[in-house]
């Protein structure tokens, strides 16, 4: 038998990566989108506008980053805007009959956790497909959560958990700080740990990961809770900013997701791409539907502009990575 390493196959990743060179090139993108939109609209640059830019490119990242370490397991989880509808829904149940925001983030976290965690023991305990599994998992949540509201509207939660979607510390939006805080953690746990290293691992050759010890299944399931987890918290993000949750909230929410992560550069056929690439991704994105909204485009064409600009994202990273190769 080959005498395979953890060494040969997980390499320390410097940051003058090819990844570090696909994110330099996505944020001279995101520069380009800026410079165009800033002649063709006078209120783009407006303070106003950079601060909801930042603050809706923050709402993505959250549920983008966790999905982000699934794609590169070379997996996909399709539930996560399921996920958020559900957690926000238990979420403000229990904060409206509790009285206690601290209750019921947590029970938002742990909601989304414990879907995460299930998603994970589908694919490593079932051998389920992740693309079958979370579409299946998708279905199920919607079902839930739409029993579980009976067609209500939750609303009027307290000031004081509003201003963690909604309020401002020292001129910049609250959920701009926690994108900062979980982007650092993120990209120092994808780029600096053992497990993030696995992670890459098992997305660029499973068989080898397993033979060379590493605990594929364990990893599988720590970065489906990751995920779930994080659209956990952006059920909380969500439910403070909109004071409101019902039983669609998260039907929009998921291939915005997918389009971060993949216009930030992350391959789905797993180990290459970056948390702080997703960022970018993210932002591109908001950039994009925001220069939209801008200029007036119609509601009924931005959805088709959005895949586009994911399809020749993906086109451009194949084509770019098969070059390098």
């Amino acid at each position: 038998m080959t005498d395979i390493t953890k060494n040969d196959i997980a390499p320390p990743r410097s940051f003058l990566s090819q990844d570090a060179i696909q994110v330099f090139y996505r944020l001279l993108a995101a520069l380009l989108i800026c410079a165009v939109l800033a002649v063709l609209s006078d209120s783009f640059l407006s303070l106003g506008n950079i601060l909801n830019v930042l603050r809706q490119a923050s709402l993505t990242f959250f549920i983008a980053s966790g999905l982000t370490l699934v794609v590169l397991t070379a997996g996909l989880d399709l539930s996560v805007g399921a996920n958020v509808a559900l957690s926000a829904c238990i979420a403000g149940t229990v904060i409206h009959t509790t009285g206690s925001p601290a209750l019921g983030i947590l029970t938002g976290l742990a909601c989304g956790g414990i879907v995460g965690l299930l998603n994970g023991i589908m694919v490593t305990a079932l051998r389920i497909p992740s693309f079958i599994a979370t579409y299946g998992m998708l279905w199920v949540l919607n079902g839930l959560t739409y029993w579980y509201m009976a067609g209500e509207t939750l609303h009027g939660f307290p000031a004081g958990f509003r201003q963690i979607g909604s309020g401002y510390l020292f001129g910049l939006p609250i959920p701009v700080y926690l994108l900062l805080v979980f982007l650092g953690v993120g990209t120092l746990f994808a780029q600096r740990t053992i497990w993030g290293q696995e992670i890459y691992a098992i997305g660029a050759n499973p068989v080898a990961a397993r033979l060379s010890g590493i605990p594929v299944a364990r990893r599988l399931l720590l970065v489906y809770a990751v995920s779930g987890t994080m659209a956990g918290l952006a059920s909380i993000i969500f439910l403070s900013r909109l004071n409101s949750a019902e039983a669609d909230i998260g039907e929009s929410l998921t291939l915005p997701a997918i389009a971060a992560v993949l216009i930030g550069g992350t391959s789905l056929f797993g180990g290459v791409g970056t948390v702080f690439g997703t960022f970018i991704g993210a932002l591109i994105l908001t950039l994009v539907l925001n220069g939209m909204n801008l200029l007036s485009v119609s509601a009924n064409w931005q959805p088709l502009v959005t895949g586009i600009i994911v399809i020749l994202a993906v086109w451009l990273d194949m084509k770019t990575r098969r070059r390098a190769q």
